[in-house]
């Protein structure tokens, strides 16, 4: 619904780019002496391209400071609670000024709600608390407190608009007690001139007299000094009117004065506000590329070690299949000594010489087998004493990485501590289920690997 709006109506001010859902939103605004202000005015929350007034996210009335008059400026603010705001999104939002009659009046530019990051902007503040001991005596002790920095920044910004809206406050304070000298002064020389016509009635009414009664001429001339005393008191309050009516155009003016400097000032203030989120906003981008980027280096490394003790499990396995191939071809062997063996006892009766050399020959043979027995039984103990070294090799891998694992853990456990005093409840679940999802997503990828290892090893 993009219409033109009396922009002079109902002025919005200080609307920021991006606003967390999980804190309160103050929406700052003006209603100039173009509006005329109702109780049932509203301010709701609506998505960019609304078309109708029922779309809104969600509302809230309009409120005019204590003592406001009906045709007169006023800064006035509304305020938006987390629990009512929309969640984190790209979506771009504005505030909408809607009269009593449902029109509208006013409208923001546009802002979008987006979550914190929480590993990165948080502060750790030193507060000091009084503690009695059994004596009864006070004792201090300094307790770290670790809020989000954008909590920080917030309670700042609204300082500073407090700030800001009591110095408003004084400069209107100031205007009022400026205008209400000048519309005292201007009752007062009202006043005079009434009185100064009044007494020229009188002095030409004693005129009038002064000639029609010659007879009580003493009676009239003491009139005359009468009349000439209250003449010269009248002109010693003008005067003093004169020196007071100066008095005041020297304190409108002074007021004028300080008004400048109070704005200077505020201008002064805002450019240092703006100066000191951009550098702090800066400082967090860099050390957050520096953190994934170390991480990323140290996941790598972890993956290469992994992959290396792998490879070598892998080869240990192949040699020993190597032996067993090697052990059961000495057993065909064997097999095959026996059946020669046996032909030779069946043919012993034929020839002894013959079964004395075969004999000779068996047991030159026995005694091969028996020295080749005996070296792939010290082959095969050599190949699963290097097999026990690198499942203890493993082993150690696996604490490590479990060690790393615990202290994620741990880093994580202490960033989200101070975030369930400060983010709504339902937002935290949402959170720690995210938060345990990344934390799981390790150990599934590493434990296959261990248990193929293990069971490699074992067989």
């Amino acid at each position: 619904m993009e219409k033109e709006y009396p922009q002079s109506a109902v002025v919005f001010r200080n609307v920021g780019q991006r606003y967390f859902p999980q804190t309160r939103v103050e929406c700052h605004y003006s209603v100039t002496s173009a509006h005329q202000w109702s109780s049932r005015d509203w301010i709701g929350i609506f998505k960019v391209g609304w078309s109708s007034l029922r779309e809104y996210h969600t509302y809230s009335w309009s409120l005019v400071p204590e003592g406001y008059t009906e045709g007169s400026d006023v800064d006035c603010c509304a305020l938006f609670y987390a629990f009512y705001l929309p969640g984190p999104s790209t979506t771009e939002y504005h505030f909408v000024y809607v009269d009593k009659l449902g029109k509208v009046c006013g409208q923001s530019r546009a802002f979008t709600f987006c979550a914190p990051k929480p590993l990165d902007e948080l502060e750790t503040l030193i507060e000091e608390r009084d503690e009695e001991d059994g004596d009864g005596e006070e004792e201090k002790d300094e307790l770290l407190l670790v809020v989000p920095r954008a909590q920080l920044l917030q309670s700042e910004l609204e300082e500073r608009l407090r700030e800001k809206a009591e110095l408003q406050q004084a400069v209107l304070e100031a205007r009022q007690e400026v205008e209400e000298e000048r519309r005292s002064s201007t009752k007062a020389k009202e006043e005079w001139e009434s009185e100064r016509d009044k007494m020229k009635v009188e002095i030409h009414q004693l005129c009038q007299n002064l000639t029609r009664k010659c007879d009580a001429l003493k009676k009239v001339e003491g009139k005359h000094k009468d009349v000439e005393s209250t003449q010269e008191h009248l002109n010693s309050e003008l005067s003093q009117l004169m020196g007071e009516k100066v008095q005041s155009q020297q304190q409108i003016k002074d007021f004028e004065d300080e008004v400048k400097v109070l704005t200077e000032r505020e201008k002064e203030t805002n450019v240092e506000l703006e100066r000191q989120v951009f550098k702090t906003l800066k400082e967090i981008l860099m050390k957050l590329s520096s953190q994934i980027k170390h991480d990323e280096e140290k996941r790598k490394l972890l993956q290469t070690e992994h992959q290396a003790a792998l490879t070598e499990v892998r080869e240990l396995q192949s040699r020993l299949d190597a032996s067993e191939r090697s052990a059961e071809g000495l057993r065909g062997e064997l097999r095959a000594l026996g059946v020669c063996q046996g032909r030779a006892d069946t043919e012993l009766h034929q020839s002894r010489l013959q079964v004395a050399q075969l004999g000779l020959q068996l047991s030159e043979e026995k005694l091969l087998l028996r020295e080749e027995r005996a070296n792939w039984g010290l082959e095969r103990e050599a190949f699963r004493s290097a097999a026990q070294a690198d499942q203890q090799k493993v082993e150690e891998l696996r604490i490590e990485v479990q060690r790393k694992e615990e202290r994620l853990q741990e880093v994580t456990t202490k960033m989200e501590q101070p975030q369930a005093e400060f983010w709504s409840k339902s937002d935290i679940n949402s959170a720690d289920r995210r938060s345990d999802k990344k934390q799981r997503m390790l150990p599934a990828l590493v434990d296959p690997v261990f248990s193929e290892l293990t069971a490699s090893i074992m067989w």
